[in-house]
């Protein structure tokens, strides 16, 4: 038992910093989905789709 408590001690945690996550979901790409919906008495007045994606430059660079 012990033996198992120092082998997780010893192992690195791991981390994974913000800008390493952001350019992770940048190189592949991400797409955004929402929908807002404002209704009043059960009546809906503006239904608003959102659909968007994001990603580097460089993956769209001969396009732009």
């Amino acid at each position: 038992m012990r033996r198992d408590v120092v082998a997780c001690e010893q192992l690195p945690p791991e981390r994974v910093a913000l800008v390493d996550l952001l350019d992770r979901l940048l190189a592949g790409g991400v797409v955004v989905t929402g929908d807002l919906v404002l209704s009043i008495a059960d009546i809906d007045l503006v239904h608003i789709s959102l659909r968007t994606v994001l990603s580097s430059v460089d993956e769209y660079g001969g396009i732009l």
